[in-house]
């Protein structure tokens, strides 16, 4: 007997709407071309050249995706800022180091393909890559069927920046008396989602209309802040910035650490940044306390900038002229027995 045939659009795998997204990617790609960029989209693999402007460079990579609050652009039906989260997650952590983003790729995997949805997710990597001057060159799109359930998909995203060797900022030449100045976020940005979509499901219908200004939706769903081209800046003219650090997952407790040389601490003054509406909602309706809200979210900073006392105001000043929100929120004190970051 024979049987009909089988096509792989059969299977669930449709090839000439991967080439019509392809076709689509393209122009967006086109706009973030960099020097450096010796091929891009299409090929088997992305050339780039470093710079020559470098004398003696290291790459830093980084890679990330963006959590949960996929799981809000799914139900909302937002899809056109996730690709700038996607961007910023690496590119900021990148930026730690002292160095310059170069190029990212991307990863957009689904269960079928919906070519207008991925245009809009890749449409804001795009925008995410011009914010901060690297490269789209490349990623995939893999269509699984049975992978995904319907109208979801997921995203990784690869950045590779360079740092001239003696310009690598490692946080070993921190110490006490430093200045902490924050940088402010732009929302929840991309880390603690899990409690963001808890606590929405207990507030019910029951939802602020808005917060800070916006409608509840767009506060929430806000793509992470590009610190990049500011932070570039403050770099490129004061010698004095000793450490970054970017405020994802653990919050402020456990990020700030990670730059601090032993024996140091983070004593940051409570109240020396504004409290969003965003954060207060989070907060009372979980019903947590201000430890469990420092180590969950972001709590209205970003990035954080260590500098020498001398140079602080001076930074400062940089960096609110390049359109950064700029708080004095602390200093650095020997650690003793207490805990590395100290909120008071």
């Amino acid at each position: 007997m024979s049987q009909t045939p089988l096509s792989y659009k059969d299977a669930g795998v449709d090839i000439d709407a991967g080439d019509a997204l392809v076709d689509r990617i393209k122009p967006l790609a086109k706009r973030t071309m960099r020097e450096g960029v010796m091929a891009g989209i299409g090929g088997f693999g992305a050339l780039f050249e470093v710079p020559r402007r470098f004398r003696e460079p290291v790459l830093v990579s980084g890679t990330d995706g963006v959590g949960t609050k996929l799981k809000l652009a799914f139900e909302w039906g937002m899809h056109d800022t996730v690709g700038i989260d996607l961007v910023a997650m690496s590119v900021n952590d990148v930026l730690v180091q002292g160095a310059e983003p170069l190029f990212f790729l991307d990863y957009f995997a689904c269960g079928k393909l919906d070519v207008d949805t991925a245009a809009r997710v890749v449409g804001g990597i795009a925008r995410g890559c011009e914010l901060s001057g690297c490269a789209l060159i490349g990623g995939e799109t893999a269509e699984m069927p049975g992978m995904y359930p319907p109208g979801e998909y997921d995203l990784a995203g690869f950045a590779v920046g360079a740092v001239e060797k003696s310009k690598i900022l490692s946080g070993s030449n921190v110490q006490a008396g430093d200045v902490v100045l924050g940088l402010a976020s732009s929302g929840v940005h991309s880390n603690g989602f899990s409690l963001v979509r808890k606590c929405i499901e207990r507030a019910g219908a029951q939802l602020p209309a808005t917060l800070d200004g916006q409608p509840f939706r767009e506060a929430v769903i806000a793509p992470t802040r590009l610190y990049v081209k500011p932070v570039l800046a403050a770099l490129a003219q004061h010698a004095g910035i000793k450490a970054l650090a970017h405020i994802t997952g653990g919050g402020l407790l456990e990020n700030i650490p990670r730059v601090l040389p032993e024996g140091l601490a983070a004593h940051l003054k409570a109240g020396s940044w504004p409290r969003s509406e965003l954060f207060a909602w989070l907060q009372a309706t979980a019903g947590i306390s201000d430890q469990e809200m420092n180590r969950t979210f972001n709590n209205g900073i970003g990035m954080v900038v260590v500098v020498a006392p001398g140079e602080a105001t001076a930074v400062a000043a940089t960096l609110r002229a390049q359109g950064e929100t700029v708080h004095d929120i602390g200093a650095i004190a020997p650690r003793g027995d207490g805990a590395a970051v100290v909120i008071a």
